[in-house]
């Protein structure tokens, strides 16, 4: 159990690594065409056969707003918008296809939002085939979407699952009525008992349920309510995350007052009482806000030591390359990141000219390439060595303070060559990653300071 003293001293704004260096650092550079092609086109030479590659999709259109969002959404209820997005959304696939020198591989797809089930099933099946189109598949591939409730269809299922997806991941947050109406997702039990039945009648093999815990209104007796209603629908992954409060970036979290959210012991709290209440019903954790049940392919991976962590959070397949199509949407380039414009004017408007819809990118030093590793290390598998490494010298010499210090407050176990982290320290995983982050160390020359991320807890 985590003391008042150690939650005051970790409990401070950390990233959640789904990338290094972390977006705000990466400055509002865009990288020449050349270079950031360049660095793609090697990673697929080395990966494309073996590996296959990664494509995200997002889909930003919702009905209503959600309050505690805080991707990036555009929110209408017309319709009209579906076919005119996803032609600009292959347009901009075109033109990587046009780039690649052979056929890709798609390993994973996955579509994110805003709302995927926005769209209808006819428009996601001529989406889906399209992209294929001049593709091979591989033998073990992953699809997988978010669904929210209250609208995905059977039909959605169906059409999805006959274009190869067998995931689906459903954004639950909480079944408090009281805190839906704070945060104006009113989803009724009876849409996920639903949603949750068809999905597997149809066949989906893998069924993921999103919550958040630090929600406006969120006690531990409502918790305890939520997790018994889920835990009996037994989703086969659980992901509870820690709500992000950044209103002076999302400006719909202004809607209700700070006063309203779970004080810091409070929110450990209602972490910790999920946490247990998970690992009781047989889920195991396996990092970063994930738990599964131990016959799951995210523990399996883990097991194996093949969990990996990318923009799409943690994913059983290693694959360096990762496109991402449409606004704001981030693609990684194995030693390089761009990310696309965030709003669909602008996007529209870049393809019409034949340019990239891309507004900035960060490409990686040896030394970025060295630190990431660690940080994967340390959220996929609870340790990492630095003996032997490039990065050996620069951990002894700048970074061991900062880990003798997670040492000594029982965070990790620490040797001269590596650390190991430690169950107290999983309540702060985010803290032991941030040790091998430089950029959190010093100032960045053009980067603006704070704040820029939410609490670790």
């Amino acid at each position: 159990m985590a003391s008042a003293a150690l939650l005051q001293k970790y409990n401070v704004p950390v990233p959640r690594y789904t990338s290094y260096p972390t977006v705000p650092f990466w400055g509002n550079q865009l990288p020449a065409n050349e270079d950031w092609q360049k660095v793609l086109l090697q990673t697929f030479a080395a990966t494309n056969q073996q590996e296959g590659i990664s494509l995200y999709l997002h889909l930003p259109f919702c009905e209503s707003l959600c309050t505690y969002c805080g991707c990036n959404k555009r929110i209408t209820k017309n319709h009209g918008v579906e076919p005119i997005y996803l032609k600009a959304i292959l347009q901009e696939w075109d033109r990587y296809k046009a780039l690649l020198p052979q056929k890709p591989v798609i390993r994973e797809i996955h579509l994110g939002g805003g709302t995927p089930t926005f769209f209808s099933p006819e428009h996601l099946t001529h989406l889906i085939e399209s992209l294929l189109m001049d593709c091979e598949v591989h033998p073990d591939h992953e699809f997988s979407f978010e669904g929210h409730p209250n609208n995905t269809t059977l039909e959605h299922l169906e059409a999805l699952y006959k274009v190869g997806f067998r995931r689906v991941s459903y954004g639950v947050q909480d079944l408090s009525e009281k805190v839906q109406i704070a945060i104006h997702r009113i989803q009724p039990l009876e849409n996920l008992v639903r949603a949750t039945e068809q999905a597997r009648a149809v066949g989906y093999t893998s069924i993921n349920y999103d919550l958040i815990y630090g929600l406006p209104f969120q006690t531990l007796e409502s918790i305890e309510n939520t997790f018994q209603e889920v835990i009996a629908l037994q989703p086969d992954r659980i992901a509870y995350y820690s709500y992000a409060h950044v209103p002076w970036k999302e400006k719909s979290q202004r809607a209700y007052s700070e006063e309203d959210l779970p004080k810091d012991a409070e929110k450990l709290a209602l972490y910790q009482l999920g946490t247990r209440l998970l690992l009781e019903a047989g889920y195991q954790d396996v990092g970063m806000d994930h738990f599964a049940f131990p016959e799951e392919a995210l523990c399996v991976a883990q097991q194996e030591e093949r969990l990996h962590r990318n923009f799409m959070g943690y994913t059983t397949n290693q694959t360096q390359l990762m496109i991402g199509l449409g606004v704001s949407s981030i693609s990684d380039l194995g030693k390089g990141y761009m990310q696309n414009v965030k709003t669909v004017e602008e996007y529209y408007a870049l393809l019409a000219m034949g340019e990239w819809p891309q507004f900035k990118g960060y490409l990686l030093t040896e030394q970025d390439v060295q630190l990431r590793r660690h940080i994967l290390n340390i959220a996929c598998h609870g340790k990492t060595s630095w003996s032997g490494t490039a990065s050996q010298a620069l951990v002894e010499q700048t970074i061991f303070p900062a880990l003798q210090d997670l040492a000594q407050d029982g965070l990790i176990n620490l040797t001269s060559s590596d650390l190991k982290l430690t169950a107290l320290g999983r309540n702060f995983l985010r803290s032991v990653c941030a040790a091998f982050d430089m950029y959190l160390q010093a100032p960045v020359a053009g980067v603006e300071q704070k704040p820029m991320f939410s609490q670790a807890v």
